[in-house]
């Protein structure tokens, strides 16, 4: 039997899946960001005509999810498994999505390391050979994460300068053991690690040291250097964590120029006041399955270092004086099958 494990952490794909369709739905916010001709839908009313923030969020999953089969140009009955997670308690938000759809489900929780973490759950399902077809996908909602993990919306609450905007979004990858491409090659699983950051409206000081170690990791188990990609991304640590990515990796030498991150991109920090940046499973989402993938299919990256992070926390934890540990999934998409 051939191994496909590189090193520690890294599973190189025998045979690479490919990413047949993706989509993506955002609100209102996300809609006046830089990013906003990457959305395929933008909701002017953040409910998505539903009663509920939290019934919002599964409508966004549902949207996603049938744009991109569309794009793959497959049907739901089509799916072998579907890998899906937010950050609602028990995942409901997926769950709710995915009910009646006859889809066999794998509920997942990775706070907004979740796409990553689906991607590539998924990925290896299908070069495992136990399957065909594969969705992927990951949401949030700055109003169902707010009265979840802070305070409603009504309290009015005042938001720290190194808080992050949980963004309104939701956004699927369908992937086939074959096709054309882009594919996705190589995932660096995660270690929890955890510096001690006990404040949970400083997310991306706690998120930033995982993916320092799973980028270090990752450079480490494929022999590649930083500047093999065209572009590495994680997601989302914002403004805060990216610069002390930058710093962590300069103290080894090494310049990450070719680096940015999702929570930074997706908003305008001069215009939109986002404080540190985004955040949420549906920002890495919905960047990666718009901007970021379109991207590579107009030409623009051959090779890209997705890497999505979260922070382990809950409501519980943070008001037991817990620290936030941190996880971060790196996952190579590449235009070439070899990568």
């Amino acid at each position: 039997m051939t191994t496909k494990k590189l090193g520690r952490q890294t599973v190189a794909f025998a045979n690479p899946p490919s990413i047949a369709g993706h989509a993506n739905v955002v609100g209102k916010k996300e809609g006046e960001g830089p990013l906003a001709a990457s959305f395929d839908f933008i909701n002017q009313d953040d409910t998505f005509g539903e009663a509920s923030f939290e019934k919002a969020e599964s409508a966004m999953q549902r949207m996603a999810l049938q744009n991109a089969l569309d794009k793959a140009k497959q049907s739901a009955a089509t799916l072998d498994y579907i890998f899906a997670g937010d950050l609602l308690n028990q995942c409901i938000a997926s769950s709710f999505a995915v009910r009646g759809q006859d889809i066999p489900f794998f509920g997942l929780y990775g706070a907004c390391s979740t796409m990553a973490e689906s991607l590539t759950l998924a990925a290896m399902m299908l070069d495992g050979g136990f399957g065909e077809w594969c969705a992927a996908m990951a949401s949030s909602h700055f109003c169902s994460a707010e009265r979840q993990y802070r305070t409603p919306l009504e309290y009015g609450g005042q938001r720290t300068p190194t808080a992050q905007w949980t963004v309104t979004g939701a956004g699927a990858v369908v992937l086939a053991r074959e096709g054309d491409g882009p594919y996705v090659t190589h995932a660096t699983v995660g270690k929890i690690v955890d510096k001690g950051i006990c404040d949970a409206n400083n997310m991306g000081a706690a998120m930033a040291p995982a993916a320092y170690e799973s980028l270090t990791a990752h450079f480490s188990d494929t022999g590649r250097a930083p500047s093999f990609y065209d572009l590495i991304v994680t997601g989302d640590l914002g403004s805060l964590g990216r610069e002390i990515v930058l710093d962590l990796f300069q103290k080894d030498g090494v310049d990450l120029t070719n680096y940015d991150d999702c929570g930074c991109l997706i908003f305008d920090a001069q215009a939109q006041d986002v404080h540190c940046g985004g955040s949420g499973c549906g920002c890495s989402a919905a960047v990666l399955t718009g901007y970021l993938l379109n991207g590579m299919r107009e030409g623009k990256w051959k090779n890209l270092l997705f890497c999505g992070t979260g922070a382990l926390l809950s409501p519980t934890s943070s008001m037991q004086g817990e620290s936030v540990p941190g996880i971060c999934h790196a996952v190579a998409i590449s235009t070439q099958k070899g990568g």
